[in-house]
């Protein structure tokens, strides 16, 4: 499931790495040095966030994918 769910990766000259961000998975983020990397670690971090839901019986959002509107 994790697979569905939609991936920003932007570089942030702040953190000098690229950030990886999972919009529906609240506070779901991860960072690389390189994309390949940070893309890694937030695969990982999703199914960490996904287990962690479940071990507290919290909810976890049905994947939308791709949004269709931009703020």
């Amino acid at each position: 499931m994790t697979n569905k769910y939609e991936i920003i990766i932007f570089w942030s000259d702040e953190d000098e790495a690229y950030v990886a961000d999972v919009p529906e998975l609240q506070g779901c983020m991860a960072h690389g040095d390189t994309y390949e990397s940070a893309l890694a670690n937030i695969k990982s971090a999703m199914e960490l966030w996904i287990q962690t839901a479940k071990e507290f019986n919290d909810p976890i959002p049905q994947p939308k994918g791709r949004r269709l509107v931009y703020a």
